[in-house]
Formats: C-alpha cells, sequence, structure tokens
C-alpha cells in the first residue's frame, strides 16, 4: 500500500462515485430525496437478526420468503408496535404479563 488514506479523502472519493453512478442511472437528487422520505413513510413491519426490513409492501423478500418456506411463521419478525404513554403508565405486574416464547431462557429449565 502506497499510503493511507484518510478519512476526508475516502469521503470526498465517496461523493464523487455516488455522483457518478447516480449521473450514470439517471437519479437525481430530487429523486433521490423523495424515494428517501417514502421510505421513511412506510415504517417497517418485519425485521430479522441481520437488519434486513420489510414494510409488507410488494413481494415479499428473499429473507422472509426463505424463513416461511422453512417453517418459520413471518409473524416471528414483525415489529411490535411502540409502547403509548398510557400502556406504559398502566403496566400489569410482572407475575401476570404473558411472555414472549423468544425471549424463554432455553438454559433455565427449572
Amino acid at each position: 500500500m502506497k499510503g493511507k488514506i484518510t478519512d476526508g479523502e475516502a469521503r470526498d472519493r465517496l461523493i464523487i462515485w455516488m455522483r457518478r453512478r447516480m449521473e450514470e442511472f439517471g437519479i437525481s437528487i430530487e429523486a433521490l430525496s423523495a424515494s428517501i422520505e417514502h421510505d421513511k413513510a412506510q415504517s417497517p413491519l418485519y425485521r430479522d437478526a441481520r437488519g434486513h426490513e420489510w414494510n409488507g409492501l410488494g413481494d415479499m423478500p428473499d429473507w422472509l420468503l426463505a424463513a416461511k418456506n422453512a417453517g418459520v411463521n413471518p409473524d416471528f419478525f414483525r415489529i411490535e408496535a411502540s409502547p403509548s404513554a398510557e400502556t406504559l403508565a398502566v403496566k400489569p405486574p410482572a407475575a401476570t404479563q404473558a411472555v414472549d416464547p423468544r425471549q424463554l431462557d432455553l438454559f433455565d429449565l427449572a
């Protein structure tokens, strides 16, 4: 290796590369911005341990389809809605809460 690339230089090279690819594929800044806004408006409904996400629109992605074909219920990957302030205020005692089987300690068999 001749010399190290500084963070600033790496950032500049990445920006140049991205601009060239956008130009090559005819992607405008406005189209990119609109796509990002669309993605923000369509929050994901499913997520796996590797960070793959799906908002439930369109065809089921390969990672979820593979899990489904392996016998895993897609609801296993469903993202829980964040609790509201009302839900947090009235919380049942720990003994009466339903336990999600995904959270069980497999080694605590007592």
